[in-house]
């Protein structure tokens, strides 16, 4: 369960300035890099100069049940990183690095500029612009470059020279980095000008420390403490809410933190050296899994680290009920080392398997497959079972249960409740068990074919797959579209009757742009066709290719379950009508149930839903 303990308080920035200084106030290992802007910098010290809200700090006692690799913040001496912090600072760290950086340093600041180019800045306060009630207080905050030089005319005239303390004090430009020690400097800026017999830049310093520095001394920070009995899936929540603006936090990069402190660095091991390739790597090898993402396989493993515990449970006859299969967040933020270490490399061979699986269903891309969330469970089922999968009886129920889920469209939101059931029932139904959850609610519409028009749809994603699975042929070479030819020849998929033809005869952009009149087709072929009418582009293509007579190419064209009579006859409320039961039929058999034909479910379709351009904005390469 999640817990949030906090309390809310004020504290002075100079302190907290200090405590990242000296390494008792850290970062977690999962915050992203400081990446302020030279503009926000001055902008932040502007508005501090004014004593004006620049919001609050978060941070996370340590000590607790949450334990994150710290770092600390950039440019802190490497002595604090030996020191054991007191807090870890949650949300503030650009805010806190800046004004480290700005005010505490006598280094040069890395930041960017306005294209977000790489610079080093010197900040400065014009000491009379900034007691200028006229001006804005931004105005008076200057940053110059790491040589303390302005130039123009290409570097021949210099404008302002600040490379000594001297010329500073003529310049009347006050060092942002001595705001919090200001006394060397202030008697520096006195005796120069009291050798000028300037005695008034006594009292000017003075004004100018009383309305400008001060508010720096005195400026208390709004503080947010979370205490140390706060637990994981609380701090990783609260993060995201208060980082809205920034990097999206996700378990991976939170567990990443936590196995650090163990001196496990997950972030190598999924993303590999330049010397040896990490997972990410290894699974990107094949095509359909380079959009793999560590909380996959994350989710997978906290799948199996759960089924483990459940069998154990149920083995012990322990009392209470058993533990749920589950990869939630808040699961995976509990998964122990032990337990990554352990099914992490079973996981990777899982995934293996999940390519040769897809290969086997004719899904070649990864824009193919059809459900991406759906690869986690085949993943762990496929971990689980083991060699398993490649007897005939087990590939036949793992088959229909692929294609139940992505014809019952079961995996587009709040997949992780049924993940799990898909792990602890799927070998079970394999081993002689009950039709798994996922088999019996798969449901599909017949008229969900009439609105299936893009790669949008899961669905429509799963007819282009078993076309080719059942034996389509491409119309023109006759070839089965294995991975070889899918990606040599740009295999995508097409209109039948072409959209030109269909638009010039009236037909409906929502019945024409459907799964009904689409095929998988190599780009040659679709050239051919064109915009011509069915019954002119089978001349066509007979001639290009290699099809000797009327009936060889009259069997490629039924490959694809179409009737090609009507195609000659160039009826496409017929052919229309055909097919979109032969396409019923196929999801039908690939189900091992009926679809759905009840009230609705046969009505005239209503507006395209799946809209997408029919080609590819870049067709892959052939796959290694």
């Amino acid at each position: 369960m999640s817990r949030v303990e906090f309390d809310s308080t004020k504290k002075p920035l100079d302190e907290l300035l200090r405590k990242a200084a000296e390494g008792l106030i850290q970062l977690p290992d999962f915050q992203r890099g400081w990446v302020w802007d030279d503009e926000g910098i001055r902008g932040l010290l502007a508005s501090i100069s004014r004593a004006f809200p620049v919001g609050a700090l978060m941070t996370l006692q340590t000590g607790g049940e949450v334990r994150f690799k710290p770092r600390t913040v950039e440019g802190a001496p490497k002595a604090s990183a030996t020191r054991d912090p007191e807090s870890l600072l949650l949300d503030g760290q650009q805010r806190i690095t800046s004004l480290y950086q700005a005010t505490m340093r006598r280094e040069v600041v890395e930041t960017l500029n306005s294209k977000r180019q790489r610079i080093k800045r010197w900040y400065y306060i014009d000491m009379k612009a900034a007691l200028d009630p006229n001006l804005d207080r931004g105005e008076a905050i200057v940053g110059v470059p790491e040589s303390k030089i302005e130039t123009r005319n290409f570097g021949r005239d210099v404008v302002l020279d600040l490379t000594t303390p001297e010329r500073e004090y003529e310049a009347m430009l006050f060092p942002v980095n001595r705001i919090f020690d200001d006394r060397e400097w202030q008697h520096g800026f006195e005796d120069f000008w009291l050798d000028r017999d300037d005695r008034d830049k006594r009292g000017f310093y003075r004004d100018f420390y009383d309305k400008v520095l001060t508010a720096f001394s005195r400026y208390q920070m709004p503080v947010i403490e979370l205490g140390r009995g706060t637990s994981r899936e609380a701090v990783c929540l609260v993060f995201e809410k208060v980082n809205t603006g920034g990097k999206k936090l996700d378990a991976f990069e939170l567990l990443t933190a936590i196995f650090a402190t163990d001196e496990f660095d997950l972030r190598q091991d999924w993303l590999g050296t330049s010397e040896a390739p990490g997972r990410q790597k290894r699974l990107a090898k094949h095509n359909v899994l380079s959009q793999v993402q560590p909380t996959d396989l994350l989710q997978a493993v906290s799948l199996l680290h759960s089924a483990g515990r459940r069998r154990a449970h149920i083995a012990g006859s322990a009392a209470g009920d058993p533990p749920p299969v589950i990869c939630t967040r808040d699961a995976i933020l509990n998964l122990p080392l032990a337990a990554y270490r352990e099914h992490a490399p079973k996981v990777e061979a899982g995934y293996e398997r999940v390519a040769r699986f897809l290969r086997a269903q004719r899904i070649h891309w990864f824009k193919d497959v059809p459900y991406t969330t759906q690869l986690v469970p085949l993943a762990a089922i496929l971990t689980a079972i083991g060699d398993r999968w490649e007897e005939e009886a087990a590939r036949r129920k793992l088959t229909r249960w692929y294609w139940c889920g992505v014809f019952g469209e079961l995996y587009g939101s709040a997949v992780e409740t049924r993940y799990g059931k898909d792990l602890w029932e799927v070998p079970a139904w394999i081993d002689g068990g009950p039709e798994p959850t996922s088999v019996r609610d798969a449901v599909f519409r017949a008229d969900r074919l009439d609105t299936m028009t893009s790669r949008l749809s899961a669905a429509y994603k799963g007819v282009h797959a078993r076309l080719m699975r059942e034996g389509a042929r491409d119309f023109r070479s006759g070839q089965n579209y294995d991975d070889t030819v899918y990606f040599e020849d740009a295999v995508d998929i097409h209109h039948v009757f072409p959209r030109a033809w269909c638009e010039k005869n009236g037909v409906p952009r929502a019945r024409y742009d459907t799964i009904v009149n689409k095929t998988p087709l190599t780009a040659k072929t679709n050239r051919i066709i064109g915009g011509s009418a069915p019954s002119r582009y089978l001349g066509a293509l007979r001639e290009a290719g290699s099809i000797s007579g009327d009936a060889a190419l009259d069997e490629l064209v039924a490959s694809h379950a179409i009737d090609p009579a009507l195609l000659r006859a160039d009826d496409f409320d017929s052919f229309y009508a055909a097919r979109r039961e032969r396409l019923l039929g196929l999801i039908q058999e690939s189900m091992g149930h009926s679809v759905y034909r009840g009230a609705g479910a046969d009505e005239t379709p209503g507006p395209v839903i799946d809209e997408e351009d029919d080609n590819r904005e870049a067709f892959p390469q052939a796959a290694e």
